[in-house]
């Protein structure tokens, strides 16, 4: 049984900001707060994930999470799922999708941990490798960073040398002047693919909010250019622009990533037509265990269900069924080494081999390596 729900927010080191629009790029190295949420059984075994602090409030635990989970069956996941999902109607936007997700993540962390099993073996255990894609972060106004076509090409060079077999590309949004703008997009869109040829895939995620012909004007460039799919150019929130785009388009497009409704809104955008390659993730749709029904979802549609986000959760998922095609693997730039290890993780949830692949993890759980004296020691508040 459940006995504890914790959450610890602790001080750590980062090299990455987020800007005003909330774009990653690479930063000086700085102290941030993160969380991690844990959750205890009565055999002392725990779950544990990271989280985002504001996600996760004292309000939040005290009033939703904990009535449900507290002297609850930790392997009862799927009524837990439900049962928190819907105090969502009543917490009046408290209670967020994320927030759920970090729930769901951290008991399916614990439960496999119980059963001595990875996450990925849990549910189905369909593969032990992946093939990831590198995704870049946005374009910046940085030397030798995302400035330019040429800076995408250059790096998109080192990125298939570094063993990547296909690229997304994240290009120019606010705050940088002059974005968007569908031409520099297609300027950087060329010059990738002219630096790794016809054999690498490409993909592109675009500003989310141009208008339905700014975004048939790109998608027909993608087309020309053979790319592997086009990811959110429009407000997802309009399922028909979405299939107005994809019956004009021969290059799939991918979606939703951000839209609200978790499965649900997902086999809207299916029964549609507003999409080719369906999109999910463990922090987008409240977790593994919805992100599973999505990618079932799409499998009795014949179609790719591809994984949002990195991280131990999406490996999961990826290791567990086999119609996602790629891990994605980021945000990366130039200057960010992505796989240097931050002080509150002893190693990487996602090391890459020399072909490109990432190999899911063979300990219990989901395979994080915490370092938890660190984040005991570093504890700001806990509640």
């Amino acid at each position: 049984m459940i006995e504890r729900v914790e959450v610890s927010v602790f001080t750590t080191t980062a090299w990455t900001a987020v800007d005003p629009h909330g774009h990653r790029h690479p930063s000086a190295e700085h102290e941030v707060r993160e969380a991690v949420l844990e959750i205890t059984d009565s055999d002392g075994v725990v779950g544990r994930v990271q989280a985002h602090p504001d996600q996760l409030r004292p309000a939040v635990l005290e009033s939703i999470v904990k009535p449900v989970l507290l002297g609850a069956d930790p392997w009862d996941r799927e009524l837990l799922w439900r049962k928190m999902a819907r105090k969502q109607r009543g917490s009046h936007g408290r209670f967020t999708d994320r927030a759920l997700g970090y729930v769901d993540t951290a008991l399916w962390d614990l439960v496999g941990k119980r059963a001595g099993l990875p996450v990925w073996k849990l549910i189905g255990g369909a593969r032990s490798r992946v093939p990831a894609y590198a995704s870049t972060m946005c374009g910046d106004e940085i030397p030798g960073g995302l400035s330019t076509p040429g800076d995408y090409a250059e790096f998109a060079k080192q990125l298939v040398e570094r063993g990547y077999r296909a690229i997304k590309l994240h290009t120019w949004m606010p705050p940088v002047p002059g974005a968007p703008s569908v031409r520099a997009d297609i300027a950087a869109c060329e010059a990738v693919r002219e630096a790794v040829g016809p054999s690498v895939a490409l993909m592109l995620d675009a500003n989310h909010w141009y208008s339905r012909t700014e975004a048939l004007e790109l998608g027909r460039a993608l087309e020309d250019l053979d790319y592997y799919w086009f990811e959110e150019p429009m407000e997802e929130a309009s399922i028909s622009s979405y299939r107005w785009l994809s019956e004009q388009l021969s290059v799939p497009v991918i979606g939703p990533e951000v839209a609200w409704g978790k499965h649900l809104s997902r086999a809207e955008w299916v029964t549609s037509g507003a999409c080719d390659i369906l999109r999910a993730g463990p922090t987008d749709v409240g977790g593994i265990s919805p992100t599973l029904k999505a990618l079932h979802l799409a499998e009795a549609f014949n179609m790719d269900c591809e994984i949002h986000g990195d991280g131990s959760a999406s490996l999961a998922v990826l290791g567990g069924t086999d119609n996602g095609r790629w891990y994605e693997r980021g945000l990366l730039h130039p200057h960010h080494d992505f796989d240097r290890v931050p002080p509150h993780r002893l190693a990487i949830a996602d090391p890459l081999d020399d072909e490109g692949f990432v190999t899911m993890p063979a300990a219990p759980g989901l395979g994080d390596e915490f370092d938890v004296e660190h984040i005991r020691q570093h504890t700001v508040e806990r509640w």
